[in-house]
């Protein structure tokens, strides 16, 4: 396979004359030589065998045995090890449903059964198969309740996750849509198409927030936090969205991840990307296809509620597989375990001195060290990811189920 070229001479130069060049180089003539690269500087290519060794010796300079205490949106959950030996199977090779999705019953039935589950969690009554991630899935939203409420402004808390921030900013410049950003939900919210509001939010408070008859409300949520938190629609949300990482996907540098969408039944119809029914065929056995599809891929462009036109398939799968392992108590527990191990490290902070800055918190908080640069730096050097800087004096600090007494009595004798 060494020097594998594409096409040969006699090929290339017939492309060449098809277009009116004499050669390769004539396609880059347009591009001024002083930009140019002559060549790349690259070492000489290795054998498998020398290629094994070389990326060992690389591996080795990782430092991966930290303890983690570090969210921020991605966070170090238990991963049953049986997900990824299911989700592996060649039944489930491709993250991507065909576009005859039909022939893929396994695959609908997973998004089908995901759908069903995230129901349950939030409260509302119908989901859609997952969206690229939690960003993703706060932009929809935003879109969604401008098309159902037929207003261009709305409102979101300061407090939500920095990079969902980043997302909804661009997706509602380039549809002309007016962010109010505000530290508490105004009183008075006629104006608004809907109020957006995430809980626990990024630094870690539960928030309730409060349902105006004048605008939607839209929620934003950790899911694994449902497992012990009442879910949204007790308190009137119109649309529940959220990242799905915390259901059984690794934090493997930073993702992967993907985001959800949910809401009350009289809005199916301006649900955001795909979405898996049940039925039964022609012989009257249960079968699953896609349905209510508003995709652009399947009707008028101009009629369609998004351009997404995929969904998370694979992590969609990780993340029902998790729950269907878990089960109701496996899953409490999870969440029981990481509230509690977040407030006894909260605990024993404040008894050395420092201040938890949070009022109601689930399994993340915000903490006063004095100077976050020197208070993470030492638990560094102890082995310990201790947080989030915040800015100088503030980090946000995060505890899981994987999170042990004695972590917890290590990154207090660090500090």
């Amino acid at each position: 396979m060494k020097n594998f070229l594409v096409h040969n001479d006699e090929t290339i130069k017939q492309m060449c004359e098809t277009v009116g060049i004499r050669n390769v180089e004539d396609l880059f003539k347009q591009i001024p030589e002083s930009i140019r690269m002559k060549s790349l500087d690259l070492p000489e290519g290795l054998s498998e065998l020398e290629t094994q060794r070389k990326v060992k010796k690389l591996a080795k300079e990782n430092k991966s045995e930290y303890v983690n205490f570090m969210g921020g949106g991605i966070y170090n959950k238990f991963v049953p090890a049986c997900i990824s030996q299911v989700a592996s199977r060649f039944e489930f090779n491709t993250a991507y449903t065909p576009y005859q999705p039909e022939i893929s019953q396994g695959t609908l039935q997973v998004m089908y059964e995901f759908q069903t589950m995230i129901c349950r969690l939030t409260g509302m009554d119908i989901s859609n198969a997952t969206v690229y991630d939690g960003g993703t899935a706060c932009a929809e939203a935003i879109l969604m309740a401008c098309r159902i409420a037929k207003k261009y402004k709305v409102c979101v808390l300061n407090s939500l996750n920095p990079e969902y921030k980043k997302v909804i900013e661009t997706y509602t410049y380039s549809q002309n849509i007016e962010v109010d950003w505000v530290d508490e939900v105004p009183a008075q919210a006629s104006d608004y198409a809907c109020v957006l509001v995430q809980t626990p939010d990024y630094y870690g408070e539960i928030i309730e927030p409060k349902k105006s008859d004048d605008c939607l409300l839209v929620v934003c949520v950790d899911v694994s936090t449902l497992s012990i938190l009442k879910p949204p629609s007790e308190y009137g949300a119109d649309i529940v969205v959220g990242d799905i990482q915390t259901l059984g996907i690794p934090m493997n540098f930073g993702g992967p991840s993907a985001g959800f969408v949910a809401c009350k039944e009289k809005f199916m119809r301006q649900l955001p990307g795909r979405l898996a029914g049940r039925t039964v065929d022609k012989d009257g056995k249960q079968a699953f296809c896609l349905t209510i599809q508003t995709r652009e891929q399947h009707i008028k462009r101009e009629k369609a509620t998004s351009n997404i036109c995929s969904n998370q398939a694979l992590v969609g799968l990780c993340a029902t597989l998790y729950l269907s392992v878990m089960g109701e108590e496996g899953f409490y527990q999870a969440g029981a375990l990481s509230a509690s191990n977040a407030h006894k490290l909260a605990d024993k902070l404040t008894q050395k001195g420092y201040k938890v800055l949070n009022k109601n918190f689930f399994n993340e908080f915000v903490v006063n060290v004095g100077n976050s640069a020197d208070f993470l730096s030492k638990l560094d050097k102890n082995g310990i990811l201790g947080g989030i800087k915040l800015d100088e004096n503030r980090i946000l600090v995060a505890a899981t189920e994987m999170i042990t007494d004695e972590d917890i009595e290590a990154y207090i004798s660090a500090v």
